[in-house]
């Protein structure tokens, strides 16, 4: 009995967790724009820069050299123009997805800043929409499953002592 309500109660868990992912996800994918969008201006900067004396991207970062300072800096826009392609990526996957194709490419909303921003400012809801409810489901069956088998395991050890 108390399996069966732990269980339940593992269930509601992941049906309240899961349920949020669909606005998480837009919440995610709209600052994520907004990083592209700013990361953007910056690699335009540093490109026109580099053009206007003549250089390319690589042969301007290749100049950076020599005091402490443009070593950093060389380091911090190598670290930019790579989350910018990466960013620039991730978005491409999912800008204009609905939340199940956001599930499907969830590999694409793991950069750590972004994710704590949209939290931050993330509000979580009860979800009335045919996406909600699907994760929500989706969540219950998957809570109320890992749940029930982790008490099962747990238990086991004590139903092996009790029949002996």
């Amino acid at each position: 009995m108390i399996l069966r309500a732990l269980t339940l109660a593992g269930g509601l868990a992941g049906a309240a967790g899961l349920s949020q992912f669909p606005e998480f996800s837009q919440q995610y994918a709209q600052r994520l724009g907004g990083a592209v969008d700013a990361l953007a201006e910056v690699v335009a900067d540093f490109d026109t820069s580099a053009a206007a004396v003549g250089l390319t991207r690589s042969e301007a970062l290749a100049q950076m050299r020599g005091t402490e300072f443009l070593d950093r800096r060389r380091a911090d826009m190598t670290a930019t123009f790579l989350r910018y392609d990466r960013l620039r990526a991730d978005l491409a996957a999912i800008e204009g997805q609905g939340p199940f194709m956001r599930a499907y490419h969830a590999t694409r909303l793991t950069d750590s800043q972004i994710a704590r921003a949209a939290w931050a400012a993330y509000q979580p809801a009860v979800p009335i929409h045919f996406a909600g409810l699907v994760f929500a489901g989706l969540g219950f069956v998957l809570g109320a499953a890992g749940l029930g088998l982790v008490l099962r395991l747990l238990a086991a050890p004590l139903r092996r002592a009790k029949r002996a």
